[in-house]
């Protein structure tokens, strides 16, 4: 992978930046920081303000693993065109029988998991999310995780993250599909899609056949993203690139 703030990032950027270009990012660990604590995630003011500036420039969107009202409360105010919620599956055509499946997967995994209190199962509707940063034995959360989700009779798909494993609906779009929704709703020629997960490597993937240049926040060798930053705080130079090259184009 390449860093994106070298020499021939840079200049993708600014070649990007004179075409029909969607920005979209993840959220967590993308335009927020990763926090203890889910509920107090937020942007840092000065990412506010350059997601303003950027979205004044660019269509811009959002594609996250949280609820799609979530979302919508957190970037609320920066002008971002597209919001998409869990992991590309809100909106679909298919939410009736997303919501169904993720309920009863919810049931059986409270009745598996629910009397642990390292372990929390977040129920976002359309799907699921079990978390177990809290739990002081890691190991052991991994396999009784694990455990519970094979005894689900849905079909699932199960996404590792961050200290959590997102358990996703077997059908569902993921966030490739729902960038390539958005890259068509606004008729743009190219998407730079920024994100920092597993579950961004559907969108990854998409790359150069797609018209899509990918970043992934935090170098891996496992990644499909073309392009990497540093760590979180190297997205706001990216901001800040993307506003001038497009501001002198």
């Amino acid at each position: 992978m390449t860093h994106l703030l070298e020499d021939s990032g840079t200049k993708t950027l600014s070649e990007l930046a004179h075409t029909r270009l969607l920005v979209a990012f993840d959220f967590d660990g993308t335009l927020a920081p990763i926090v203890p604590d889910r509920e107090r995630a937020e942007m840092r003011p000065d990412t506010r303000r350059l997601v303003e500036q950027v979205c004044s420039l660019y269509p811009c969107a959002v594609i996250s693993g949280r609820s799609r009202s979530d979302v919508e409360h957190r970037v609320g105010g920066t002008g971002i065109q597209h919001v998409v919620g869990n992991h590309g599956i809100e909106p679909c055509s298919r939410m009736a029988q997303f919501e169904r499946d993720s309920g009863e997967a919810y049931q059986r995994l409270m009745e598996l998991l629910g009397n642990r209190q390292d372990i929390d199962i977040e129920n976002k509707r359309y799907s699921l999310a079990v978390h177990y940063r809290r739990s002081p034995h890691r190991a052991d959360a991994r396999r009784v995780i694990r455990a519970a989700i094979k005894e689900l009779t849905q079909r699932v798909r199960v996404v590792p993250g961050k200290l959590v494993f997102n358990v996703v609906p077997a059908e569902a779009p993921n966030k490739g599909n729902a960038l390539l929704q958005v890259m068509n709703a606004e008729e743009v020629e190219h998407a730079l899609y920024i994100g920092d997960d597993v579950t961004d490597e559907d969108a990854f993937r998409l790359g150069p056949s797609e018209h899509v240049t990918s970043v992934r926040v935090g170098p891996s060798r496992s990644t499909a993203a073309e392009y990497f930053l540093s760590d979180q705080h190297e997205v706001d130079s990216v901001l800040e690139q993307l506003a001038r090259f497009r501001s002198a184009a």
